[in-house]
């Protein structure tokens, strides 16, 4: 996909999951922990109400998360990896 999705634009931070998915919530866990810590703003997004070029583009890697609008990591999310990139 060569253009980033308008929703991943929503939040400093936007994690893209489903319901249901225990890496997805471990994942939001991070997230929440590492933008209460430094002020910044989040948000989650459902993948069964995205775009379906985005499902089928993101559905084997969620949950997938973006910082500033552009792909930062999926699977998993590493803490010190996420605060790096907010932070640098």
């Amino acid at each position: 996909m060569s253009e980033t999705p308008e929703w991943a634009g929503r939040a400093r931070v936007v994690m893209l999951g489903k319901p249901g998915c225990h890496l997805c919530e471990d994942a939001w866990t991070v997230v929440e922990r590492v933008t209460d810590q430094l002020g910044v703003s989040r948000a989650e997004v459902d993948l069964n109400g995205v775009a379906a070029a985005d499902r089928e583009e993101y559905w084997d890697k969620i949950p997938v998360t973006f910082v500033d609008g552009r792909q930062h990591d999926f699977w998993r999310v590493g803490e010190a990896r996420l605060r790096a990139a907010l932070e640098g």
